[in-house]
């Protein structure tokens, strides 16, 4: 290229990435006390509960702990938030002994005179059913292998959790430490609990007294899959269908060899001190410590082949650890609720100080997190790309953008298996799958195959990207993704002659999935979000040095606007009875999305929408809801101007808007943590402390007799 045209080219893209710097200037003058701010919500935990454990990580890989500081007790905490270890490399497949096809499982929709095919879930026995079944189930995501107490009686026997007193732990946020302390009837034990910031390794450091006596063991232990929906992933009984060995042994390591089926992973244990480590049972191995002394410590290391690190001791970990988080806590954004006196503040400033940490070491790795991170399976473990954004968006808006662009190389990762699977449908460009893996498979579904709102948020990633990082790169780097987004976003839309517009649909589920596939057609958030992410295309295009694409503007100048009744925007066009309709009333409001997650890009009536908002926010059937529902319906209200429905919705008193004394979102028995609703209060945190792009403010979304003082947060476009 020309330098004089690459040089003009680079300014017109920093002039139109980059907002005014200025838009960033309405912190308050006092600056927070950044320790003070974290140490109030250290954790603290004081009884066995099977909703408190806790985890240390570094974003792709998690170790959770009971109330010993170590996976002493997984029986305890099997259904409610379970002692996983768990990876972003850590997958397995059961054996596809029936070699099945994804192609079995199509179902074919008719669009536009051709058949289109999607993997559908089948409930007629068959083998469609069970190849739909298995693609659903596999892979799934490993629990790596449990690390516990082998805490014996004097005759022997092992402990039991009744038989555990005088529990204190707490979680250090900012040195990112366990601390426990527990007693026995033979005396008492004090454990540090930390992971490495960048390798699978986790620390301990072990003080008890009933080392020298010999009742206090280490166990690691293997388990075989269980390819359940949700759960531990951890199937202790299938012992003949694994195998685990020790591959090499010295006085003071050991490797070992975990395989299933075709996957095989390795962890080396290292520890000081003198001790043992010997094979009790099949994939049950036991670390012995010796002599007199109360003092032991080790570090283990998950690893996805046999190159191995150099050994670590604990405190080496420890240090790089606390040297981590200080960081952490030290840049990026930050908000102080405690000048407000208002009572509600205070368990805000909770549930955002915990929500930075459990996003930090639960979805700040290589891949889109699972919605319950690394803690345990839903979904057997796979993530949800619709799902991204909420886990993903707020890191850019809390100036910590690199841990979002960590995830986004996925994307160019399974490029070509997005555009295979648009071109098998008909389409130009790439669709991105929904449920999905690390190598992009579709997971069959009867709802998910048929939703489309995940696919602009690679545009709206980029863009972020852009705005924060303006260079050559970043233009190159994305600019492909995001024109075969546009691509195929722009060819899905179908042309209706009658009517002179383009329609969204059908087959199409949108976000609020209470929708029939068969029948509905634009509903508002979709619409509104392929107006904005063809309108983004379009600037990427000049940015390039590109003329606009023709096609995409038709689709942006003919896209309808939203339909309503009666002054009230409907859940889509094809729901004419949207408030007539108790089915309407629940899962997600998304048509609150359209004026929440997204600016007001295309035409929208704004008394419509307000009285949209005030309609639903009086009668939607809440608890239907989802973790991340209420943060949407915070952010419209703060768009419309309401601070103090905006502070009420957020802090909505429903089970699925519960935080448990661990900082995480619980919504009911099956899901008990949920990490978008996490990462959606971050982001509704800070477009409530510094407005929107372009019509910045201080505080626009909390009342005016709150006192917020914040730094360093950008405001969501």
């Amino acid at each position: 290229m020309n330098p004089v045209i690459a040089f003009f080219l680079l300014l017109f893209a920093i002039s139109s990435c980059t907002p005014n710097q200025n838009s960033r200037t309405f912190e308050s003058n006092d600056k927070i006390d950044r320790f003070a701010l974290v140490s109030r919500h250290h954790v603290k935990v004081t009884d066995f509960d099977s909703l408190a454990s806790l985890s240390v990580g570094n974003g792709g890989f998690a170790f959770t702990v009971d109330v010993t500081g170590l996976q002493t007790f997984p029986e305890v905490y099997e259904n409610g938030i379970c002692l996983g270890t768990m990876s972003d490399w850590g997958w397995h497949s059961f054996p596809n002994e029936e070699n099945f096809r994804l192609d079995e499982i199509f179902q074919y929709f008719e669009v536009e005179g051709r058949k289109v095919p999607y993997a559908v879930q089948w409930n007629k026995p068959g083998r469609s059913r069970d190849a739909a079944n298995y693609f659903r189930q596999n892979p799934h995501r490993l629990h790596l292998g449990n690390i516990g107490f082998e805490l014996l009686t004097e005759d022997g026997h092992l402990l039991r959790p009744e038989d555990i007193s005088g529990i204190e732990q707490s979680l250090n946020l900012w040195e990112g430490t366990v601390y426990s302390f527990f007693e026995t009837e033979n005396g008492s034990t004090k454990v540090q609990t930390v992971c490495h910031p960048s390798r699978d390794l986790i620390g301990a450091e072990i003080h008890s007294q009933l080392i020298e006596k010999g009742l206090l063991g280490i166990a690691l232990r293997f388990p075989y899959p269980t390819g359940n929906h949700t759960d531990g992933a951890a199937d202790w009984r299938n012992i003949q269908k694994h195998q685990s060995k020790i591959i090499s042994k010295n006085e003071n390591s050991a490797v070992f060899q975990h395989t299933i089926d075709t996957t095989t992973y390795f962890v080396q244990w290292c520890w000081e001190g003198n001790a043992t480590v010997v094979q009790k049972e099949p994939h049950y191995f036991v670390l012995q410590p010796g002599g007199s002394s109360e003092h032991f410590s080790f570090v283990a290391e998950f690893l996805p082949n046999d190159e191995l690190g150099n050994p670590m001791d604990f405190l080496q970990v420890k240090k790089s650890s606390a040297a981590h988080w200080k960081t952490f806590w030290e840049s990026g954004g930050a908000v102080d609720f405690s000048e407000t006196a208002d009572p509600r503040a205070k368990e805000l400033e909770r549930r955002v100080v915990l929500s930075q940490y459990l996003t930090r070491i639960q979805c700040a790795g290589q891949l889109p997190p699972q919605e319950t991170g690394l803690t345990f399976n839903s979904w057997y473990g796979k993530f949800h790309l619709e799902m991204h954004w909420w886990h993903g968006v707020h890191w850019a808006l809390w100036n910590r953008p690199e841990l979002l662009e960590k995830s986004l190389g996925y994307y160019s990762d399974i490029f070509e298996k997005a555009k295979t699977k648009a071109g098998t449908q008909g389409y130009k460009g790439v669709r991105w799958p929904k449920m999905t893996d690390p190598d992009g498979n579709d997971s069959p579904s009867g709802v998910g195959e048929f939703l489309i709102w995940q696919q602009p948020h690679i545009i709206y990633f980029a863009e972020l990207v852009c705005r924060e990082k303006v260079n050559h790169e970043t233009l190159e780097k994305y600019a492909p993704l995001v024109f075969e987004t546009a691509e195929f976003m722009a060819d899905f839309a179908r042309w209706d002659a009658a009517n002179n517009r383009y329609i969204l649909g059908p087959p199409l589920i949108p976000a609020q999935e209470s929708l029939e596939k068969e029948k509905t057609f634009n509903p508002p958030f979709e619409i509104a979000y392929w107006h904005w992410g063809l309108s983004v295309a379009q600037k990427w295009r000049q940015r390039m040095g590109l003329e606009k694409d023709e096609k995409w503007q038709k689709v942006i100048d003919d896209l309808p606007s939203f339909a309503q009744k009666n002054g009230l925007y409907l859940a889509a066009e094809s729901a004419p009875d949207s408030y007539e309709n108790e089915h309407y009333y629940s899962d997600h409001p998304m048509v609150l999305g359209a004026f929440g997650l997204l600016p007001e890009t295309m035409p929208a009536d704004r008394q419509v929408m307000e009285n949209t908002f005030d309609y639903i926010a009086e009668n939607w059937n809440w608890p239907r809801t989802w973790g991340w529902d209420y943060p949407m319906a915070a952010i419209c209200a703060t768009r419309l101007g309401k601070p103090e429905q905006a502070v009420e919705l957020l802090l909505k008193d429903v089970q699925k808007n519960t935080y448990l004394a661990n900082g995480h979102n619980f919504q009911d028995d099956r899901l008990r943590i949920y990490l978008p609703g996490n990462g959606g209060l971050l982001w509704a945190v800070a477009a409530m402390c510094t407005g929107f792009e372009g019509n910045e403010s201080n505080n626009p979304g909390f009342p005016e007799n709150w006192k917020v003082k914040w730094e360093n947060i950008s405001p969501p476009f």
